[in-house]
């Protein structure tokens, strides 16, 4: 009778223990309302259930570190490969290396040891005003420093993260001698005080405020797949150009996750980043108007018209570091 009743007690244990590996909680700076359209596609694919910690990158990232090793975190998903970066320095993340990630996703995308992965893109373009900027005198980010290109300028502000990993990019490619002097060219360029967003950015194009924003294709896709007339009438109004084509490519930025220092549930957190890396990418591309990273998936036709482009393939780790650097270049050249 004991032994039977010990077995019976053996048989729950590991019954428990096996339902405790069914899940995976992501801490989640990432808002997009598709995203949970994704995590329910996961769980179906794969009986595990998705616990989702939502707040800003900094709140999460000072939650991590208060939780330490009692963290119940398996998975951080974030946007931008500085923020990545910062939460790889904060020593939060451990490395991880899978054939299936490796396959799925490109070298520059991913952080070199493995800490994160990219796995949704975001393209860094010009877009202008149709019918009064030529697209014939776009070329370069280096080039918007040109003096025709006065009052014309408008972007978001200097402690941005888009705007940071841009600005470090140019930094490796350039040194910093020529990007600080880009930079201050740039400023003189303004149409504006840099203020507000993407969308801001280029809803003042479209409203004849300035001729050329800096911003992110999935911004602009939104405003074409909107049912808003007002939207519609904006994304009317203006077009993307890929500058760098001729030489190391368009700036690209990511979203991407990495697996947490402390995971209780690190196998689980790893099929979810490889799902996301594969199955998972069509979400990023068909709700979100993102590129996909993995080369095997399209993009969504909207961004597809905006025509193929070559990407600039430094390693988003490369860029991320040099943020500290680029936000005392745009200090010292008035950026705001």
């Amino acid at each position: 009778m004991a032994q039977k009743s010990l077995f019976a007690f053996l048989l729950a244990l590991c019954a428990t223990s096996a339902s405790a590996q069914e899940v995976v909680n992501i801490y989640n700076s990432r808002h997009y309302a598709s995203d949970k359209q994704l995590y329910e596609a996961f769980t179906k694919a794969t009986g595990i259930q998705v616990n989702v910690v939502e707040g800003k990158h900094e709140e999460l990232m000072q939650r991590l570190t208060s939780e330490g090793a009692k963290s119940p975190a398996d998975v951080l998903i974030t946007v931008d490969a500085g923020r990545l970066a910062q939460v790889a320095t904060e020593n939060l993340l451990q490395p991880v290396s899978t054939a299936v990630l490796e396959k799925a996703i490109p070298a520059h995308l991913r952080h070199p040891d493995g800490l994160w992965y990219g796995l949704a893109v975001r393209a860094r373009v010009l877009v202008y005003a149709k019918g009064r900027i030529n697209p014939a005198q776009l070329s370069t980010y280096e080039a918007l420093a040109e003096p025709q290109f006065k009052g014309q300028i408008l972007t978001r502000s200097s402690n941005n993260s888009y705007t940071l990993s841009l600005v470090g990019s140019i930094l490796a490619a350039n040194g910093p001698e020529k990007t600080e002097a880009w930079a201050k060219g740039l400023v003189a360029n303004f149409a504006r005080p840099p203020e507000g967003g993407d969308t801001d950015q280029i809803k003042a194009v479209a409203a004849g405020q300035g001729g050329i924003a800096l911003a992110n294709t999935y911004y602009l896709g939104k405003l074409i797949a909107s049912s808003k007339p007002e939207d519609q009438a904006v994304a009317q109004k203006v077009a993307a150009f890929f500058p760098n084509q001729k030489d190391r490519g368009t700036h690209v930025n990511i979203s991407g996750a990495g697996v947490a220092k402390h995971a209780p549930h690190r196998e689980n957190a790893i099929k979810l980043i490889e799902y996301l890396a594969t199955d998972g990418q069509r979400y990023f591309a068909d709700v979100n108007f993102e590129y996909p990273v993995n080369p095997a998936m399209k993009p969504h036709p909207i961004l597809a018209s905006f025509g193929g482009f070559k990407q600039d393939t430094l390693n988003a780790a490369t860029y991320a570091a040099n943020s500290i650097e680029a936000a005392k270049i745009m200090d010292r050249a008035g950026w705001k």
